[in-house]
Parts: structure tokens; C-alpha cells; sequence
């Protein structure tokens, strides 16, 4: 989430008396304004590309207008002889020290991986691909001096299709081939499930390539001592990015030092090892100086990993109830030119996700990567699992249709009831806590469902030009990215585990060092919630130390809605230790057994008297040292690292109202109900928050945004003139409301919520657009949405995944 997220609830929650107000003695659960929020919205805070270093330079980088070419000459000299410029190269001046940027999740035993250097060498195979650089006393002049560089290509056929891609005789992105893996997993006996089904529906979804648009551009700035090197950078990942940069460039990793400052949102498009951020280092190594980069938004358009991107090939088998017997999904996944970081396991974790909350027989499920001249996608907010759901949530009413059933009814017939979690899928997992129906009947209840149903009937009975319609989405998801084991039995390249740690000050205040590395989510103030309810301090007296690898040292960082469920739980286990320490030091102190000692409201007391001492009295005393019993060190710090048995699975009911204008193709949202359940709720302020502007990028996806390539294989979405981002005026008022299942698999009983909403939303507001125009005949409108697109669907009949 980014601090818009937190923005779009602000004058609805903020303005109230309650926000900051006692409500119980406990902080967990409190509305907290945000700590971080002061300091970063009124701009007293340091971006990367605020921070200058003493004699820094700027780096600006030349890139292939090309999707695929062979580079046969490459001339920097023109830019070297010009006012300001202090270097430029080439690729090949890399070739020797630059490596192979990192693919750390092979999937399958097939997968190919090709070497995909940081500034191209010999072939550029998408448009936007690094060839050459100026570093300049500022970018200006760095960005001027490009135009001097000469570079002589020979053009390679440009590979778009994925269909095409795989075809013999088709171009090849790489030596080896466009196929870049293949993974399949069953479960159940499908032939039979499918065999004599009375219905079976096969339907085709596209979910189109999306580029992610964080506040903030991404910008590196590098810096050397002649021996060690420090690197700022906007990323979600300092701690995996140190560990990366070692293994591309051999420097040592403990000569290297990551900073995140903060951090202007993510979504996953700063989940990377990129390539900027390689060149920034072997760039400061070169020339002893700091070098800094920042992108334009028109080169992020090109450059910065995009998402999605999948063709999914879906068949399911129902009995005539409407109960689900089987389901069968093949995919087709747009890897891009290169696999970057978690490439290929984006689309696996959507594998055990396609089944979603429905009971059925039998599952199979079988993805292909293919490579082409694009950029490489990688992760996107919700990362896998929005696809999954949407295509099955799509399916669901396809299967209401066929059998003229309400689409909550069919929903209701195949969900896994409450009583019977825990609950192992079709798919392998297990989840452990849920209610499907009592987050659903809130959401009906809000939404005014049979009333709206009413409407819809008046509205299609009196041939309306503007019909409503109405998209149900019940979705689960599997976040809470951790356990170590079933990482390691995936194939994904490092665990899951999360790192915290509390130094007891002194004076009784509280830092709390977290290897989680926030972007906009607020982990400042929840961290400081937990850390204040566990210890007993003040909320005010604790303070949270992040994003930076020489003070937080170990953590495996943010994303998959990972954060709190790992990350918070380790500080609370951080947190119990500080107090096992501080008891026995108390017992000491206060002359007695530490078994007769009970902890309440932040102090020690001896059962059945009046003797007491705070921990924060007790911070002090181990800080003097005078009397210390023998064998206690002198402090009270603590750490812990947290590594969870099992994901955590929030789920819920999105239900989306929407009119479309049948002459004109316009939709309009009229009404959004969200009801989550995310588990116990730390912050409910900042829970809003993350679920607003989740749902803002899944409408975005449903009604907005594309990705668009032209037969050439150029990005004609580079600028936001071209790539259509909605805005707060663009997005309806929601309902929102939560349930409350608490998790199993942690002891503060959370769940995650950072992707939730865009998991959800999609489906909703599709769904909503179809069902609107189902009566004339459309069954499916390829996304986005567009007036264009639903007027086409109208009146040429030319609908994707259209019934046959």
C-alpha cells in the first residue's frame, strides 16, 4: 500500500473523535493515526532522490528502441568528448563483471534460464533494454549526451503472440526456444469427473499486461569508500537485494550495505534485483564516486517489470444442482524477454488458488511460460492469486447462467461451510479458519441485494438503454508468503522466516528493529502497537527502526502480504523474550520467586502484595548494572525470528453495482460493498486503508488498464497520457466491513490484507459489467472494459470466452 491507500479513508476515519482515542486498554485493535503519516505527507522525509553524496554524478542510460536485434557497433566516444560528462560505456566495457541478473524460483525440471546481463552485450530483446550509459556531473547533461552515442543494429524478428510463440517454425526470443517451462499439477480423477457431466462450460480469459505505478519512481544511488559500498535504493527487498548483489557482481556481502529510505509504494514492481541497481554499484567501483539514477515515468512504462499477462483456458463440470464435479485450467503465461527475480513463480501461486473456496472431485492445472519480446513480467499486487480468481469467480457465473441459478446461490451450494475447517482443498492446502457465510450475508445485507435484483428485473422488463449489473466475487486467498518448508518443496530460492528485535532503552523507551521493509502499509505505527500492548509501554514511547541492512540486519522483507503475519509476529516474540528477561531480573530485584511473579499493564508484581516494578524501571537497572543477578547480561534485548507452519487465508464478499449505458458502452459503478476478514484487525485505520487501494487497482484492471504493444513490438503506453490510470474521480464511495475468523497459524491470530482488495475486485466489477449485458447476449468482455470494447461486444458480437 502506498500512502494513497492510506489517503483514500482519511477524511472518513480520521476526522473522527474515536481515531486515536481510547477504546480499551489494549492498542491492538485501536483506529491509530499513522506515526509515519506527519512526517511523510507534509515532505520531511528522504526519498532516494532527495539524498545527495559529495561529489555525486549522475548516470543516465541509453536503451534499445528495438524488441529484438542483434547490436553489431556500439560508439560512446561522441558522448565522452562533450561538457559535463565524466564516462560513458557500452555493454561490452560490463561484459566482464556485470553477471547475470537473478531468477531465484526455477519451477520446473525443464525450465530454461537464460543469462540476462544488466546492459546488453551482443542482442537486445525488448524495447527499453539498457545498451549504453553517460554518467555526467548532472542527469541533465547525462541525458543530453545520449543522443551522441552511436549504436548499429540488425533487426531480429519481434515475438508478441504466446500462441504464435510456441508454433513450429517461430522466431526464437532465445537460442533454446520460447518455451521457458512447463508445470502441471492434479489432483482427483478428472476424466471422470468431466465424463457424462451434465453441463460443462469452457470458457477463454485474457488477463491483460499491467504496468504498476507507484508514487514513487524507482532511483538508485550508490557510494564507496574504496572498500565497502552503501546503496540507496527504492526497493521493497534491501535484504535479498544485498544477498543478489554478492552473487552478480562478487563483491562481498558483507562489504555491502542496502537502504530502502522511504519508500513511495511498490505492488511488487520493487520486488527486483534490477538491473540499475547492478550497474549503480560496478558503476560506483569504477569511477570511486557516488552515481545516482532516477527513472522518468516514461521510462518506468518501459522498464519496470510488468504484471499479468496470462491467457487461461478453463473447463469446468457440474452436476445439474449447479455442484461442482471437476475443474481444469491451462494457462499460458507471458514471461517476457528474460525471467526475472520470481518470474516463473508468479503464475504457481495462483496454481492452488483456482479452486478457490469450492469443494469439487477433481482439479488439474497446467501452465506454460513463454518467452517474447516484451518486457519480463514478474510480481503484481495480489501476484498470481487476482488471476486465479478471477477466472474462477468468472466461472461461477457462467455456471449460474447455464442453470439459471443466482450467482450467490450456485456460490453457496460448492463453498466449504464454516464447521468444516480446517480444511484441506482439491488443490493440497489447508485452510484453517473461516466463514463464508457470515461475511457474505453482511455483504448481502449492506449491499441491498434482493432490492437491487428487484431493479435490475424493472430495468430489462422496460428495455432500459442503461442497464445495471450486479458481480458477486467470494474469494480466498494464500498469503502471508512463509513457511520455509513448503517454499523450499516449491523450488523458491530462499525461506520464508521474519526477523524482529526490541532494545529496551535506558530511559525506558522502546526500539523495535523489524526486518520487514514498509512502502507505504504502516508498519511503523502497527509495529508499535504490538510491541506496546506486549511490553506494557506507551504507544508514544516506541519507535521502529527499518530498511536498512546494517541496522535491521537479518529480514526477508515485504511482499505477498507477508508483513504482519510474520514480520509483526516476530516482533511480538521479540517482545516475550524482553519480558523472560525482565522476570528474572525482577525476581531478583524485588526479592522473590520468579514464579511468584504475574505481569499486568507493563510491570511485575508479586502476588499478593504491593511490590511492583515497571519494565521500564527495569531497563534502567539493567543498564546500572549495580545489582544484577549472577549470570544476566546487562540488557534486556531481545530478538526473535518467526517462521509460520502455514499460509494465512483471509477471505470475503465483494459485491459491485454497476449501470451500463447499452448505446454508448459507458459503465458506471453505482455501488461497492467490500466484507473482509482478515483475522484479528491490529489497526483499523490502516486495514481500510490497504482494502481501499486494493480495490482501486483491481477496478483499475477490470475498467482501465492495458498494457499495449504494436506489431513491432513497441510500448505505446510509455506516458499517462497513454496508459489510463483512474482517478478518485474515476472511483465510486465504498461500504466497507469486516468479519472476524482469527488465524490458527500465528498467535496474534492475523491474516493478511495488502492484496486483497485487487484479489477481490476484478471479478466483482467484470462480472457486474457481464451481467448487465448478459440479456443481450454477451458473455464475456475481454478487460478492460472499455466503452469501445462493451459497444463491440454489443453490437458485433465479438466477445472473448463468448459462450460457443
Amino acid at each position: 500500500m502506498t500512502e494513497m491507500d492510506a489517503g483514500l479513508v482519511a477524511e472518513q476515519i480520521v476526522q473522527s473523535d474515536q481515531v486515536n482515542e481510547p477504546t480499551s486498554r489494549s492498542e491492538v485493535g485501536r483506529p491509530r493515526r499513522r506515526k509515519e503519516d506527519t512526517r511523510l505527507l507534509t515532505g520531511r522525509t528522504q526519498w532516494t532522490d532527495n539524498l545527495s553524496r559529495p561529489g555525486m554524478l549522475h548516470v543516465m542510460y541509453l536503451r534499445s528502441p528495438m524488441a529484438h536485434a542483434r547490436i553489431t557497433r556500439v560508439d560512446v566516444s561522441g558522448a565522452r568528448d562533450l561538457p559535463g560528462v565524466v564516462a560513458a560505456f557500452s555493454g561490452e566495457d560490463f561484459a566482464a563483471e556485470q553477471g547475470s541478473l537473478p531468477c531465484a524460483w526455477p519451477v520446473s525440471d525443464d525450465i530454461v534460464i537464460p543469462d540476462h546481463p544488466p546492459m546488453a552485450v551482443s542482442e537486445v530483446r525488448y524495447v527499453g533494454e539498457a545498451v549504453a550509459c553517460v554518467v555526467a556531473t548532472d542527469r541533465y547533461r547525462a541525458a543530453d549526451a545520449l543522443d551522441a552515442i552511436e549504436v548499429d543494429y540488425e533487426p531480429l524478428p519481434a515475438v508478441l503472440d504466446m500462441n504464435e510463440a510456441l508454433a513450429e517454425g517461430s522466431p526464437k526470443v532465445h537460442e533454446a526456444g520460447n518455451k521457458a517451462f512447463s508445470a502441471k499439477l492434479t489432483s482427483g480423477d478428472l476424466d471422470a469427473a468431466f465424463e457424462g457431466a451434465p453441463v460443462v462450460i469452457d470458457r477463454t480469459y485474457v488477463q491483460q499486461r499491467l504496468i504498476p505505478s507507484a508514487m514513487e519512481p524507482r532511483a538508485v544511488l550508490a557510494d564507496t569508500d574504496g572498500e565497502s559500498f552503501t546503496l540507496w535504493t527504492s526497493t521493497q527487498i534491501p535484504h535479498v537485494l544485498r544477498v543478489m548483489l554478492a552473487m552478480v557482481t562478487g563483491v562481498p556481502e558483507h562489504r555491502i550495505r542496502v537502504i530502502a529510505p522511504d519508500v513511495g509504494g511498490g505492488f511488487g514492481s520493487k520486488l527486483q534485483v534490477t538491473a540499475e541497481e547492478v550497474l549503480g554499484l560496478l558503476l560506483t567501483r569504477k569511477l570511486g564516486k557516488p552515481v545516482k539514477w532516477t527513472e522518468s515515468r516514461s521510462e518506468g512504462n518501459l522498464t519496470v517489470h510488468h504484471g499479468r499477462d496470462q491467457i487461461q483456458h478453463v473447463r469446468l463440470a457440474a452436476d445439474a444442482d449447479g455442484r461442482i464435479r471437476g475443474l481444469q485450467v491451462s494457462l499460458l503465461a507471458d514471461m517476457g524477454a528474460y525471467l526475472m527475480l520470481v518470474s516463473p513463480g508468479i503464475p504457481m501461486l495462483g496454481a492452488s488458488m483456482f479452486n478457490a473456496i469450492y469443494k469439487m472431485d477433481a482439479y488439474e492445472f497446467a501452465c506454460t511460460g513463454v518467452f517474447t519480446t516484451k518486457m519480463p513480467t514478474d510480481a503484481y499486487r495480489g501476484a498470481g492469486r487476482p488471476e486465479a480468481t478471477f477466472a474462477i469467480e468468472r466461472m461461477m457465473d457462467e455456471l449460474a447462467a447455464e442453470l439459471d441459478l443466482d450467482p450467490v446461490e450456485v456460490r453457496r451450494r460448492n463453498w466449504i461451510r464454516h464447521e468444516e475447517f480446517p480444511y484441506t482443498t482439491i488443490s493440497g492446502l489447508t485452510y484453517d479458519s473461516g466463514n463464508y457465510e457470515a461475511a457474505t450475508d453482511r455483504a448481502l445485507a449492506l449491499f441491498g441485494y434482493d432490492k437491487l435484483r428487484a431493479e435490475q428485473s424493472d430495468r430489462r422488463d422496460r428495455g432500459d438503454p442503461v442497464q445495471l449489473g450486479i458481480g458477486v466475487s467470494t474469494y480466498t486467498e494464500m498469503c502471508g508468503l512463509a513457511p520455509s518448508r513448503m517454499l523450499g518443496e516449491a523450488n523458491y530460492g530462499a525461506g520464508g522466516w521474519e526477523h524482529g528485535a526490541v532494545r529496551m532503552l535506558p530511559t525506558g523507551k522502546v526500539e523495535v528493529i523489524t526486518g520487514t521493509s514498509p512502502h507505504g502499509q504502516g508498519h511503523v505505527t502497527s509495529w508499535s502497537q504490538i510491541a506496546a500492548d506486549a511490553l506494557g509501554v506507551p504507544f508514544e514511547d516506541v519507535t521502529v527502526l527499518h530498511g536498512d541492512t546494517a541496522i535491521a540486519h537479518k529480514g526477508m522483507d515485504t511482499y505477498g502480504s507477508r508483513s504482519l503475519v510474520i514480520g509483526g509476529v516476530a516482533v511480538l516474540k521479540a517482545c516475550d523474550k524482553v519480558k523472560e528477561k525482565a522476570r528474572t531480573l525482577a525476581a531478583h530485584v524485588l526479592e522473590c520467586s520468579p514464579d511468584d511473579l504475574e505481569f499486568e499493564s507493563g510491570a511485575f508484581e508479586v502476588r499478593g502484595t504491593e511490590s511492583r516494578k515497571t519494565i521500564q524501571e527495569l531497563a534502567l537497572a539493567a543498564f546500572t548494572a549495580h545489582d544484577l543477578p549472577d549470570g544476566v547480561e546487562a540488557r534486556l534485548d531481545s530478538e526473535a525470528t518467526f517462521d509460520p507452519e502455514n499460509y494465512s487465508f483471509p477471505h470475503g464478499t465483494h459485491l459491485c453495482a454497476v449501470e451500463v449505458d447499452t448505446e454508448t458502452g459507458m459503465v458506471k459503478i453505482r455501488s461497492y460493498v467490500a466484507v473482509d476478514d482478515v483475522g484479528k484487525v491490529v489497526n483499523p485505520l490502516i486495514v481500510e486503508g490497504q482494502v481501499h487501494g486494493g480495490i482501486a487497482q483491481g477496478i483499475a484492471q477490470a475498467l482501465f488498464e492495458e498494457a499495449v504493444y504494436d506489431a513491432d513490438g513497441n510500448l505505446l503506453t510509455t506516458t499517462m497520457a497513454d496508459y489510463l490510470l483512474p482517478s478518485a474521480a474515476d472511483l465510486p464511495g465504498f461500504t466497507l466491513d469486516r468479519t472476524e475468523t482469527p488465524a490458527t497459524s500465528n498467535p496474534l491470530g492475523v491474516k493478511g490484507v495488502g492484496e486483497a482488495g485487487t484479489i477481490a475486485s476484478t471479478p466483482a466489477v467484470v462480472n457486474a459489467v457481464v451481467d448487465a449485458l448478459r440479456p443481450r447476449g454477451v458473455h464475456d468482455v475481454r478487460m478492460p472494459c472499455t466503452p469501445e470494447r462493451i459497444w463491440r461486444a454489443l453490437n458485433d458480437g465479438a466477445q472473448e470466452g463468448a459462450r460457443p
